[in-house]
């Protein structure tokens, strides 16, 4: 493919044209089209603030992300940060942390949530000090860089698996950037006091470009260039723009943040096979999308995956039940609306469900399988377990029983040999909608791609049901008698099946809906394996050169949110930039 040279070589902050006479290009045949110190890849919690620390440094950097805009999935999050470990934030309000109560909350063994399975015992330890001992400095670079902090005491609200010692949450607030959700700025009245991850990306971004970081958007990473396929250096990356490929050398390091694996099905698939083509509502999605491309390019030159009990463990949120029905992107804390740039690919805002009694939850053969007021997984967190004492056996003996499986329950599928659960609808009536105030049309549902139904009868409402993903028609007759036997349920107060506490509602007054409401992936919990520094490391143990990860990329930690993101980032960026130049 014919390249013009000339304006590919138009360069940003310390962005240079280099020959393709550089030894490394020779022995493999690349030619350069643009050369800096760090290259960043993703535009994310990890590669903006990995960004800035380089830069700030007196690298020059650039980042390339494959979106049109930046922000990546933490834009898209509900902006709660549990970073502990003695910042001032910390000390405003008398709470008293430290690092070495950081690493020994999140490494602690004896930890299990409600179901049984273990928070933090499967931690990478090297991981985990790393952190601890950043975590405090990454808050005050964080809001030394623009990112306001909500006035309140540190709390729980959102936090998953973040230690059991103290609460450590604290929340961005959007100020007056506008929300991705909808395009416009925060209510007056929430610009302070709402969390969001807009608080937190839209500062960085700013704070990036103002310390002379190049941001290529549209830039999609298509390989790492390395000395030698297994050997050496990281050298580079290949990018694809515009239907052109371009490669970017770097002097000293690439850092990967490119968010993780959650809408890469096939990757997804190894860690658990039933994540099939349906759980197709990604959280971060369409803002954004977990595709596996760091991973898959770091494998390609010999990297390792690390920490993988992590992302099938049954704790937080790695995979969820929907916030909102209809439409299909249903993550419980994200809502897309017209004014959001990307609401032409959401399609719909989605309704989201108040009280779960309203409907009830049936497969894709129309029968229901589980409680629909059942939670999902559980997780740890300060006060979850009222006796906890750091490292006691005890710790896992006090822990009340309750194994939440509404969500093994909606993937077990139909028993028909596939894997994956299908989709899973939710059926309610017009009752429903007007208890709920829901209003069931465009832009709240997407009934244009079949993400939503309606019909005067249940039978013809089971006949409409179709779409990509319903692999076989739900019977009618199945759908009609599920609806009536779970009436009965209501008329006896008891429901026989599945427990659900005192079944409320009857489902009889017509018009029927049908709204997806098929589990939503979150988390990727597992990832490359690094060391302390964020340095990638391969399938021997050895240090990539040059090559650095961190965020839902990396492996080894299980800590839900954006704090390992941010100080990974940051850590990555410190340690990049005392990389040798090569020549």
């Amino acid at each position: 493919m014919k390249i013009d040279r000339r304006k590919l070589l138009a360069g940003g902050a310390g962005a240079a044209a280099v020959s393709v006479s550089a030894r490394e290009a020779v022995a493999q045949g690349v030619e350069w089209h643009r050369e800096v110190d760090v290259v960043v890849v993703g535009s994310g919690a990890t590669g903006l603030p990995a960004a800035i620390v380089a830069r700030e440094a007196g690298a020059s950097v650039i980042v390339v992300e494959a979106e049109k805009h930046t922000g990546g999935h933490a834009i898209c999050s509900g902006g709660n940060l549990p970073l502990g470990g003695g910042t001032a934030y910390q000390k405003k309000w008398g709470v008293q942390d430290s690092a070495d109560l950081v690493f020994r909350d999140l490494t602690d063994w004896s930890v299990v949530s409600a179901n049984g399975s273990a928070d933090y015992r499967y931690n990478d330890r090297e991981v985990i000090r790393a952190f601890a001992d950043n975590c405090a400095a990454t808050a005050e670079f964080l809001q030394a860089h623009g990112v306001v902090i909500v006035d309140k005491p540190p709390d729980i609200q959102g936090g998953n698996s973040v230690g059991a010692s103290i609460p450590r949450e604290m929340h961005c607030a959007p100020v007056d950037w506008p929300l991705i959700q909808t395009g416009k700025p925060a209510a007056p009245e929430n610009r302070l006091t709402m969390s969001t991850g807009n608080g937190l990306m839209h500062p960085l971004a700013a704070a990036a470009r103002k310390a002379g970081v190049e941001i290529l958007l549209e830039h999609r990473m298509k390989s790492l260039h390395r000395q030698s396929p297994h050997a050496g250096a990281v050298i580079g990356i290949q990018v694809e723009h515009d239907n052109r490929i371009i490669n970017i050398r770097a002097r000293k390091a690439v850092i990967l943040g490119t968010g993780g694996s959650t809408s890469n099905v096939n990757f997804r698939r190894m860690f658990d096979p039933r994540l099939t083509e349906e759980y197709c509502g990604v959280a971060g999605t369409p803002w954004s999308y977990q595709d596996a491309s760091g991973e898959l390019a770091a494998m390609a030159v010999g990297a390792s995956l690390w920490g993988l009990y992590n992302n099938t463990a049954e704790m937080g949120s790695g995979i969820t039940k929907p916030g909102t029905v209809g439409g299909q992107f249903g993550y419980v804390n994200l809502r897309f609306f017209p004014g959001s740039e990307v609401f032409d690919k959401a399609r719909a805002a989605g309704l989201r469900v108040g009280d779960w009694q309203n409907l009830i939850t049936v497969n894709m053969i129309g029968k229901r399988f589980y409680d629909e007021t059942g939670k999902q997984f559980a997780s740890d967190n300060y006060g979850v377990n009222k006796n906890y004492v750091q490292g006691s056996y005890l710790n896992s003996k006090n822990m009340k029983w309750n194994p939440n499986n509404y969500l093994n329950a909606a993937l077990a599928g139909i028993g028909d040999g596939h894997n994956g659960g299908g989709p899973i609808w939710a059926i309610f009536d017009q009752d429903a909608v007007e208890r709920e105030k829901w209003d069931p049309k465009a832009p709240y549902v997407d009934a244009e791609n079949g993400f939503f139904f309606k019909a005067d009868t249940l039978a013809e409402l089971a006949k409409k049901i179709q779409m990509r993903f319903q692999r076989t028609p739900m019977p009618p007759e199945n759908l009609e008698e599920t609806v009536n036997r779970y009436n009965s349920f209501v008329e006896k107060g008891v429901d026989e099946d599945f427990g659900k506490p005192k079944p409320l509602y009857k489902i009889a007054r017509a018009p029927f809906y049908a709204a997806w409401a098929t589990p939503v992936l979150h988390d990727t919990r597992a990832g490359l394996r690094i060391n302390g520094k964020c340095q990638v490391v391969d399938m021997n143990g050895e240090i990539i050169p040059g090559l650095y990860c961190g965020g839902e990329s990396a492996g080894g930690f299980s800590l839900h949110g954006l704090a390992r993101a941010t100080c990974q980032g940051f850590i990555a960026g410190n340690n990049a930039v005392k990389e040798p130049a090569r020549a």
